[in-house]
């Protein structure tokens, strides 16, 4: 697994608010329809207060009423009454219309900044180098693309405007009480400060632990994203149970992990909810005591208590968000890990377009290894014209599909230097250096859409008649048009609604729509039978017509229309020479090949 950046709290919200930053006129919409539920909350104990002291008690309207209101209703308590309750009705209508209306606005805008944070994301794993994602799988990345981007929303929607909202909410319901009663709201601040001091005491260990669950659980994803990969294989294997069993290890892991979490954040809440109910038994005692005293009357208590229970209210909030935004910030840390990795493969600065190639490939002095440690290509050299047709035999683990990736600049080079028309492919841009290359791979992949799509994913503004040229080209047309749908049929998952000669020669007719100067065939026929090879193989010496062509193949025979033949053992090339025939012979000699293997050619 990639590495996790250990970022500071300020850093994570720089960078995420950067992010969030196109969208600030709806951040500050919702931030303002927040704000307003202050004045909202500081009304809510009002008709309460009316009522008691007003309408059955014998005290006047609060200032600003008696100056607002009629003398008529001043005057008469059943007026008084009906107009208390009229104003508790508007005031929850208000409250109401304001929920609604920043739910939906928080909501519009949290998906819209977790769309764009993972699109970012998704683009920038898109063009990480081969060697991140050999490394790395691809479990790790799904669940930070799908799962860790949602810190985005958590923290600028939900963690900050709430927290600065609380602090608003705070101070005016700090300012309102001690105009009441100064003496009461004391004693109910002087339990603040442990709210704090247990919420950054909890604060460390809750990010710890956030790590660890999202970790484990990104493991467990990794089981299912496997065995569904391979299913067949599991299946072939009656291994159901086993993986079954693996997945639910980790899966058990995780549980634990999570269930230490809820312990640490229901601990925090115990301390929270018994620190604040002290406070607030301390005020009603002492509240309770100055109204038998006469300094207080009941419905000014009842205000007080009201308003006191709301100042601890987003005193718990920001205790809360504090613990709360560790899960959040953890996700931020390894969203950023995967967006701050740098891919291996970079295009220059002053990186050249290049539109058509004339397919002139040289290798000069060639070393390559995975992991800086076991070379797995060492001191390649070979001169390919344009247009020749190059067979590349050896083992299996020999190099010979790395040194094709190396073609298609997937890696570079440890040392030495490849060029395609006399220039360094470091010295194309990538995106134009790629679209000289058609490649058919041994296990050809389709994606999960129609037969008409994945011919045209080689060139996506291809015409109807294009497509059909290319699958003719490739001898699949009239197989298509025997399918109920016809080019419309949808291929299934990875193309497994189709056989493996099917899916081959749409992959086929994929390279012919592209028309790429250079042809890459990697075992293009190992898994299929005779009769499909023949039509494969028919299919691809048009193809190969006037193009660049590196054909890999463990049967021989499918070389032997090749104009150069190199062999690869143990990383190195043994052979290279234009004659098959000799080639194979100077092969045997030098043990590149069993004996057996060779006579497959007639030599």
């Amino acid at each position: 697994m990639s590495k996790t950046n250990k970022l500071s709290d300020s850093e994570l919200y720089r960078r995420l608010l950067l992010l969030a930053r196109p969208y600030w006129l709806h951040i500050a919409g919702f931030f303002l329809l927040s704000i307003l539920a202050t004045p909202i909350a500081l009304l809510g104990p009002l008709p309460l207060k009316i009522v008691i002291d007003s309408a059955i008690g014998d005290h006047p309207l609060p200032g600003f009423l008696g100056w607002l209101l009629p003398d008529m209703i001043v005057d008469s308590k059943t007026a008084v009454l009906v107009f208390a309750s009229i104003f508790a009705v508007l005031l929850v209508l208000l409250q109401q219309l304001q929920n609604l209306s920043s739910s939906l606005l928080r909501s519009y805008t949290g998906e819209r900044l977790v769309l764009g944070f993972r699109a970012l994301l998704f683009r920038h794993v898109q063009r990480l180098s081969l060697a991140f994602h050999d490394k790395q799988g691809t479990a790790d990345s799904i669940y930070r693309i799908n799962w860790d981007t949602n810190a985005i929303k958590y923290i600028a929607i939900d963690g900050v405007i709430p927290f600065v909202t609380s602090c608003v909410t705070f101070v005016a319901m700090l300012y309102v009480t001690m105009r009441l009663n100064r003496e009461l709201v004391v004693v109910a601040l002087t339990v603040s400060p442990f709210l704090f001091l247990a919420a950054r005491a909890y604060r460390r260990g809750l990010r710890a632990q956030s790590r660890e669950v999202k970790i484990l659980e990104s493991s467990a994803l990794s089981v299912v994203q496997e065995v569904l990969t391979v299913l067949r294989v599991v299946k072939s294997f009656a291994q159901e149970n086993r993986e079954q069993d693996r997945f639910v290890r980790r899966s058990r892991e995780g549980m634990r992990a999570r269930l230490r979490m809820a312990l640490t954040e229901g601990r925090l809440s115990l301390l929270t909810g018994l620190t604040t109910a002290l406070g607030s038994a301390a005020v009603l005692f002492i509240g309770a005591r100055n109204v038998q005293a006469g300094s207080l009357t009941v419905g000014e208590l009842l205000i007080v208590i009201s308003y006191i229970s709301q100042l601890y209210s987003p005193l718990k909030t920001l205790s809360r968000k504090v613990t709360s935004m560790q899960s959040h910030l953890a996700s931020a840390e390894r969203a950023f890990a995967l967006l701050d990795q740098q891919p291996e493969v970079v295009e220059r600065p002053d990186a050249r377009p290049i539109t058509r190639a004339r397919g002139n490939v040289e290798f000069r002095d060639v070393y390559f290894t995975y992991d800086g440690e076991h070379e797995v290509l060492h001191n390649i050299s070979f001169n390919i014209p344009a247009g020749a047709r190059v067979g590349i035999a050896g083992r299996t683990g020999s190099g010979k599909t790395t040194l094709m990736s190396l073609l298609a600049r997937f890696y570079d080079p440890t040392s030495g230097q490849i060029s395609l028309d006399r220039a360094d492919l470091r010295n194309y841009r990538i995106a134009d250096l790629r679209n000289q290359f058609a490649i058919v791979l041994q296990e050809p992949v389709l994606f999960s859409t129609s037969i008409a799509e994945n011919i045209a994913y080689a060139r996506p503004s291809a015409s109807e008649e294009e497509i059909v040229e290319a699958a003719k080209a490739a001898n699949v047309h009239e197989f298509i048009m025997g399918l109920p749908g016809g080019y419309d049929t949808l291929v299934g998952e990875r193309g497994m609604r189709l056989s493996g000669g099917e899916r081959q020669r749409i992959a086929l007719a994929r390279a012919f729509l592209k028309d790429a100067p250079i042809l890459i065939l990697d075992e293009p026929t190992s898994s299929v039978d005779m009769k499909t090879e023949t039509t494969i193989i028919e299919a691809m010496e048009r193809l190969m017509h006037g193009r660049t062509t590196f054909m890999i193949a463990h049967r021989l025979t499918t070389l032997k229309t090749c104009d150069l033949l190199l062999v690869i053992e143990g990383g190195r090339l043994v052979v290279a020479r234009s004659d098959v025939s000799a080639a194979i012979s100077d092969a045997i000699m030098v043990g590149g090949f069993e004996r057996a293997i060779a006579e497959e050619v007639n030599v």
